[in-house]
């Protein structure tokens, strides 16, 4: 049995908590995103997702990933169901196993938050609260099997994706592309500006997730070594690099750049290096930046174009950016940093490009046709959207009897149940506010 590495395990340790931050930052992002009658339900939307996937994993999710592979690399066994067989002295590699699951629950519960922000502002907590747990074993834990676990199929195929753009990127995107039509779109959408209500809460969730993607990348490498600092640097890079294609595009057809686009842009390159960020040089990561922020910066338009409301872009920047990031690996992977295939251009022909496609393609019809599936169930049973009266009334108050500002919900200042006080005794809408302190958005 290998010993334990003590400097890969410390780092590793940093890097977990790290990719855990980023569902907070993540709650701040989209928070900001939304109208002022949406910030709460949001942002509990992806806190919620840390305790509901944190069950599902420890139970079955990691066993379904990364147990030993129960047949034609579609799925794992139940091996380590409940975490059995696993124990502080079990090693995965150089670091403890204990650690390394741990350090994936962070992907998983990050992936499911993010697929949150599709349908901002209608869909019922309760409804919630039972997709992420079904799909984060259902979808996530099947699709990481496939991409990273032992005899997956799509690893045996040789399939490159470093730290998650298939099984993070593509997953979240196809599976809030699902949920968004199974949803339908907002009351208004396309009629009425819905504009972000808090640009430095974009500003400051845009932050703390560049923080935490250093974990999320360079963390995969499982050391502290060379490969995880040439990983940490593309991660820089292409965050970089997104940023100033967002803001070009912007400049260029807009006329000024701003500063959602700054933010959007950079989470753009961070979606997009993160199956390639080892997998290319420096260089690479430059290309894979700049794409990924000109690419995405267009491709959010789209839900105009073909009438699915994704209400905070998850198609636009996550799938989209994580198919940029999956398909530029075979055409400009390098062997230095893969120690084995090449992109095309770098002498490595098509094959590679070929199985990036094939990739994109399966994973993403997988975890639409799937997620489609769990939330028309959830549906059908009890109902995944609220109803218009309390979508118009505003989902932070309807869902949690509670309002984010002082300004109340649209206009009304809640009342208070006699005898009882604090944000938890708010209960229905009453007169209307004083003109001077109205919500106007």
């Amino acid at each position: 049995m290998d010993a334990i590495d003590p400097a890969a395990t410390a780092w590793l340790l940093a890097a977990t908590a790290m990719v855990l931050l980023m569902t907070p930052g993540l709650a701040i992002f989209y928070g900001g995103m939304v109208r002022t009658t949406g910030v709460l339900n949001m942002i509990m939307m992806c806190f919620i997702s840390i305790p509901l996937c944190t069950v599902a994993w420890l139970l079955a999710g990691y066993s379904v990933a990364f147990s030993d592979d129960a047949g034609s690399g579609l799925i794992g066994n139940l091996t380590h169901f409940g975490m059995l067989g696993i124990d502080p002295t079990t090693l995965r590699g150089e670091v403890p196993e204990l650690l390394f699951a741990t350090f994936q629950l962070t992907f998983a519960i990050v992936t499911a938050a993010l697929i949150s922000g599709a349908i901002a502002d209608r869909a019922r907590f309760a409804a919630w609260m039972v997709f992420v747990p079904m799909w984060t074993v259902a979808v996530y834990a099947v699709v990481a099997h496939w991409v990273w676990g032992p005899g997956g199929w799509l690893f045996e195929f040789g399939v490159l994706d470093y730290a998650g753009g298939l099984v993070v990127e593509i997953v979240s995107g196809a599976s809030a592309l699902a949920l968004a039509l199974v949803l339908g779109p907002r009351i208004g959408f396309k009629k009425d500006a819905m504009r972000p209500h808090n640009l430095p809460f974009v500003l400051l969730g845009a932050g703390l997730l560049w923080f935490g993607w250093f974990g999320f990348n360079a963390g995969s490498a499982l050391a502290a070594n060379g490969t995880a600092a040439a990983v940490f640097l593309n991660t820089l890079v292409a965050g970089c690099l997104g940023m100033l294609g967002w803001i070009t595009v912007e400049r260029i057809r807009d006329g000024k750049p701003t500063t959602f686009g700054a933010a959007s842009g950079v989470v753009a390159g961070l979606v997009a290096i993160t199956p390639s960020c080892g997998t290319v040089n420096t260089l690479g990561a430059f290309i894979v930046g700049a794409a990924a922020g000109v690419v995405c910066s267009f491709a959010v338009g789209l839900k105009f174009r073909w009438g699915y409301d994704d209400s905070l872009d998850v198609v636009g920047v996550h799938f989209v950016g994580g198919v940029v990031g999956v398909l530029l690996i075979g055409l400009i992977a390098t062997e230095v940093m893969t120690a084995g295939p090449s992109g095309l251009f770098y002498g490595g022909g098509l094959t590679q490009l070929g199985k990036q496609s094939l990739a994109v393609v399966v994973v993403a019809a997988y975890a639409f046709t799937a997620s489609y599936l769990i939330a028309k169930m959830i549906d059908r049973l009890m109902g995944f959207r609220v109803s218009p009266e309390d979508e118009t009334t505003g989902v932070d108050f309807t869902q949690h009897a509670e309002t984010a500002y002082a300004e109340g919900v649209h206009g009304h200042v809640p009342t208070r149940r006699p005898g009882f006080g604090g944000l938890g005794a708010l209960d229905t809408p009453g007169t209307p506010q004083p003109a001077e302190t109205a919500d106007e958005s």
